[in-house]
């Protein structure tokens, strides 16, 4: 069993396919604001599609932190063994 929250999100990126997907749709939004962010000048499309990607990017943390706390409240509620 995971001893800690970074541990706990490894493990689930390893079994868990829909945060893995979460992650992975989180991590390219990141690279997509990262790109947007290095250029002098967005135009208006451009800075709309900034905003719209980090509601986004928000939306999916919100989700892997809804299925991290599901996980840890299972882990919190189980009989230790030992």
């Amino acid at each position: 069993m995971p001893t800690d929250f970074d541990e706990l999100k490894r493990q689930l990126l390893q079994t868990d396919e829909e945060f893995r997907q979460l992650a992975t749709q989180h991590h390219d939004l990141d690279e997509k604001l990262h790109n947007l962010a290095i250029r002098t000048y967005l135009s208006e499309p451009e800075q709309l599609e900034e905003v719209t990607l980090k509601k986004r990017k928000l939306q999916l943390k919100d989700q892997m932190e809804s299925i991290l706390r599901r996980h840890t409240s299972r882990l919190e509620t189980a009989p230790s063994r030992g």
